[in-house]
């Protein structure tokens, strides 16, 4: 790797099934992009990739080899000449790959036919940012090797964007301490948009907007959290809770994202607006 760019980290789907022992899911922020990419190259979804928060990752192929690139809108260049996303690239060896910044959307994928071959931690090779487990961020002069993971080839050689126009609403189920805050709170947070602020990362995302006003004071004892949970905090403004976020928490939640809205929530970066509303049939 010759340059890292602002935190890129090698991942996979997630290690499932171990949040009674404390561990998280973790696993690439936008999965439907990251299994997007990994089909184009035939690896299975779940191989090993890189993902690349706003780009600006160069490497540097030691043998040939076929990448794809889903995600956010990522410009790259193949030893100075662009190269197209959402298509399998043939890299040969001794070339260089540079992944520019995207003009939107925030997190990149690219994968390797035969996927990252890197230590598993639990039974994954996701990097979990908060817990740290699994391989340590990425950085100039890391060596990736590549396995064996691919399984043929697709029968697609390109896949379509994927458009994301204005701002991006997310479905939430309210709850499940909905009943911690005013009537008006719930409208507040489906009826008035929120931006997405600096102070985010994979474990959530701070959001600037309404306050959320409590009906009840007091604390919570700790619980269980999932990703796309809006924890509120005293501030009263939420907190959604993305990839590597925490088990645990005390602040109640007032409503989750739909998780098959996540990865789009995966893609917002600081500045952009977020909206809300209820899931049909609640």
């Amino acid at each position: 790797m010759v340059r890292a760019g602002y935190g890129a980290t090698v991942q996979d789907l997630g290690r499932p099934g171990l949040a009674a022992l404390g561990v998280g899911r973790s696993g690439a922020a936008d999965r439907g992009a990251l299994r997007l990419a990994n089909r184009l190259v035939g690896n299975p979804e779940d191989a090993a990739g890189i993902e690349m928060p706003l780009g600006g990752v160069e490497l540097e192929f030691d043998r040939a080899a076929t990448c794809a690139l889903a995600g956010a809108d990522c410009p790259a260049w193949l030893n100075g000449r662009p190269v197209a996303a959402r298509t399998p690239l043939a890299v040969p060896a001794g070339a260089r790959l540079r992944i520019g910044t995207p003009e939107h959307g925030l997190r990149g994928y690219l994968a390797v036919r035969g996927g990252l071959d890197v230590p598993a931690v639990l039974g994954s090779r996701a990097t979990d940012t908060l817990a740290g487990l699994g391989p340590e961020r990425l950085a100039p002069g890391r060596r990736l090797p590549v396995g064996t993971a691919a399984t043929g080839w697709p029968a697609a050689d390109h896949a379509p964007r994927r458009e994301r126009p204005g701002p991006t609403v997310l479905r939430v189920v309210p709850g499940p301490r909905e009943d911690w805050f005013t009537a008006a709170a719930l409208r507040a947070l489906c009826g008035e948009p929120y931006t997405v602020t600096a102070e985010s990362d994979r474990v959530g995302m701070r959001l600037a907007g309404p306050v959320l006003e409590r009906s009840r004071g007091g604390e919570l004892p700790s619980e269980g959290m999932v990703p796309g949970a809006l924890q509120v905090p005293p501030s009263g403004r939420p907190i959604l809770f993305l990839a590597d976020h925490p088990v645990t928490g005390g602040y109640p939640v007032i409503a989750v994202v739909h998780r098959d809205d996540l990865d789009a929530a995966a893609q917002a970066r600081p500045g952009d607006t977020l909206r809300f509303r209820v899931a049909d049939g609640r």
